[in-house]
C-alpha cells in the first residue's frame, strides 16, 4: 500500500487527499477524550462566543456616533492590526502551529506537510490567547456598530480572523523553513531583534501612534460599520480570496521545511555534554537531572523566550508604570506552566521507568520536579519585569514589595495547579519536537483558561496593594495565599508516595 502521495497525483487531488487526512486525524485525536465533556465543551464555547458577538450590540449606547462605541470604533483598526501580530508571534514561537500528529507516529504513519499544515490551522485557534484576542474583537465590534449592522460586521470580521491566522501560518513556516538552512537559527534571531529595535525606535521617537494610525485596517473597517453595501462585499469578497490563496500558499513552505533537517532539535540529540561534579545531595543530583531536561528541549527554550520577553516588551513600549506591572508575572507564570508543567512527569518519557528503579524516595523526586518548574516559571517572571521597568523609573517600596510578593504567590500557585494536574492526568508527550504540546489542544485550553483567571485576579489584587502607604501590605496578605498553595502543594506530595498512583502516571508518560 502507498506510505506517500505519488508523483504522478495532481495538485488537487494532492489537496483533496490532505484534507481527507486531516478529518481523519481529527477523530482519531478525539477518539482519545471523552466524547460527552468534548461535545459538552464544544458547545460551551460555541454559546459563549455567539454571546460575546451579539450581546454587546443590544446594550445602552451601542451603536451611537458618539461616546464609548465612537472610540471603540476608532481604535478597532489598531485591534485589527494587533490580533495579526499575536497570531504572527504565537504560531512563529511554536514553529508553524501545532501537531495533529507528534514526530514518532508520523515516521510509522506518514502524513503529506499539507496535511500537517491544514491541520495546525484548524488547531490554532485552541490557544487561550487567540481565543480572548477574538472574543474581544468580537465583542468590541457589536458595540461599536450596533444591532443594525451587527450582521455584516461579524461576518466579515470572522474572515479577518481566519485570514489573519492563515497569514501567520505562511510567515511561521517561512520562518521555520529559514531556521533549517546553515546559519538559521542566528538569522532568525537577528529578524527578531530588529523587529523589537524598530519598534522601540518608533515608541521613544513618538512615532508609535501615527505608524499604527496608517495601517489600511482603517479601510476596513469603514466597509464593516455601515451595514449590507456594494463597498462592504466587495471587502468581504477580497478577503474571501486572501483567505483561500493564504491558506493554499501555506503549504509551500510547509514543505520547504519538512524536507529540511530540523537543526536545533538536531543539535539536542546529537549534543555532547562534558560530565560535571557529582551532586553531594541526592535532591541536588535529581534536581540537576530534571533542570537539563528543560533547558534542552527546543519548545522550553524557544518558549521562554518568547513568555518572558514578548509581554515585556509590550509593556516597554507602552509605558508600563509599576503599580500596574503586577498582572505581567501571572500571565508569564501561566504561559511557562503550559510549556511542560501542566504535565510534568511527561519529561521523563520512556526515562521514567529507569528513574523509578532508583533508590531515590518519591517525595524527593517529587521535590526536585517542583522546584525545578519553579525555577523555570521565576526566571521568565523576573526577566519579564527587569526589561519592563526599564521605563518605569525607581519604584516605591509598596510597589516594589508588591510586585516581589506577587511574583512568588503565582509561582507558587502555577507549580501547585501544575504538579495537581499533572498527577490527575498524565499524557504521553515527545518532547523532541520544537511543536510538541504537554497535553491535547482541548485540555490546553481549559488549563490555560483556569490559570489566566487565578493568577490576574492574584495580579489585580497585589495592583491595588501597590498603592498602599505601608509597603507591608503586600508581603502580609501573601502570607495566607502562600499558605493555601503550599498546603494543596504538599497534599499533591503526599498522594505521589503512593505507588499504585505513582505507577499510573508512569506508565502513562513512558509509552511516547
Amino acid at each position: 500500500m502507498p506510505t506517500a502521495v505519488s508523483s504522478t497525483e495532481g495538485t488537487v487531488a494532492a489537496a483533496r487527499r490532505a484534507v481527507a487526512d486531516v478529518g481523519h486525524l481529527l477523530r482519531f485525536r478525539a477518539a482519545h477524550g471523552r466524547k460527552g465533556l468534548t461535545a459538552a465543551a464544544g458547545l460551551t464555547f460555541l454559546a459563549l462566543t455567539v454571546t460575546i458577538a451579539v450581546l454587546p450590540a443590544f446594550l445602552p449606547g451601542a451603536g451611537d456616533d458618539t461616546g464609548g462605541a465612537r472610540d471603540l470604533l476608532v481604535v478597532l483598526p489598531t485591534a485589527l492590526a494587533g490580533f495579526v501580530l499575536l497570531a504572527v508571534v504565537s504560531a512563529s514561537a511554536s514553529g508553524g502551529g501545532r501537531e495533529l500528529l507528534a514526530r514518532d507516529p508520523s515516521a510509522i504513519f506518514p502524513i503529506s506537510p499539507t496535511t500537517d499544515h491544514l491541520g495546525a490551522l484548524l488547531l490554532a485557534p485552541l490557544n487561550i490567547a487567540w481565543m480572548l484576542q477574538a472574543w474581544a474583537l468580537l465583542g468590541v465590534t457589536s458595540y461599536a456598530v450596533g444591532a443594525a449592522a451587527l450582521l455584516p460586521a461579524q461576518v466579515f470580521l470572522v474572515l479577518w480572523l481566519a485570514t489573519g491566522t492563515a497569514f501567520a501560518q505562511v510567515l511561521a513556516w517561512s520562518l521555520e523553513g529559514v531556521r533549517r538552512v546553515p546559519h538559521g537559527i542566528s538569522v532568525v534571531r537577528m529578524l527578531t531583534v530588529a523587529v523589537f529595535g524598530v519598534a522601540l525606535g518608533l515608541q521613544v521617537s513618538n512615532n508609535l501612534v501615527r505608524f499604527f494610525d496608517q495601517i489600511p485596517t482603517r479601510e476596513l473597517v469603514v466597509s464593516m460599520a455601515f451595514g449590507f453595501s456594494t463597498r462592504w462585499a466587495v471587502t468581504v469578497a477580497v478577503t474571501t480570496v486572501a483567505l483561500v490563496l493564504l491558506v493554499a500558499l501555506g503549504a509551500v513552505p510547509a514543505h520547504i521545511a519538512a524536507h529540511r533537517t530540523p537543526r536545533d532539535e538536531l543539535k539536542v540529540e546529537s549534543g555532547h555534554h562534558e560530565a560535571r561534579v557529582t551532586a553531594t545531595t541526592v535532591l541536588g543530583a535529581m534536581v540537576r537531572t530534571d533542570r537539563a531536561s528543560v533547558w534542552r528541549a527546543v519548545p522550553m527554550r524557544r518558549g521562554v523566550m518568547v513568555l518572558a520577553l514578548g509581554p515585556a516588551f509590550v509593556a516597554l513600549l507602552g509605558g508600563l508604570q509599576w503599580e500596574t506591572m503586577t498582572i505581567l508575572p501571572g500571565l508569564v507564570a501561566s504561559g511557562g506552566a503550559l510549556l511542560y508543567g501542566v504535565n510534568a512527569w511527561c519529561l521523563d518519557g520512556r526515562g521514567a521507568l529507569w528513574r523509578e528503579s532508583l533508590p531515590v524516595a518519591p517525595a524527593t523526586v517529587f521535590d526536585a520536579r517542583a522546584y525545578v518548574l519553579g525555577e523555570f516559571l521565576l526566571t521568565a517572571s523576573f526577566l519579564t519585569v527587569l526589561v519592563a521597568g526599564l521605563r518605569a523609573g525607581m519604584p516605591d517600596g509598596s510597589e516594589l514589595t508588591a510586585l516581589l510578593a506577587t511574583m512568588v504567590v503565582v509561582v507558587v500557585q502555577v507549580v501547585g495547579a501544575s504538579m495537581r494536574w499533572s498527577f490527575q492526568r498524565p499524557y504521553a508527550v515527545d518532547f523532541r519536537s520544537s511543536r510538541a504540546t504537554p497535553a491535547p489542544p482541548a485540555m490546553m485550553v481549559a488549563y490555560s483558561s483556569r490559570l489566566a483567571l487565578s493568577t490576574t485576579m492574584t495580579g489585580v489584587l497585589f495592583s491595588l496593594l501597590a498603592t498602599a502607604d505601608s509597603p507591608l501590605v503586600a508581603p502580609l496578605l501573601a502570607v495566607p495565599l502562600l499558605g493555601w498553595s503550599v498546603a494543596r502543594l504538599l497534599r499533591v506530595r503526599t498522594a505521589w508516595s503512593d505507588p499504585f498512583q505513582r505507577a499510573r502516571v508512569v506508565t502513562a508518560v513512558a509509552v511516547a
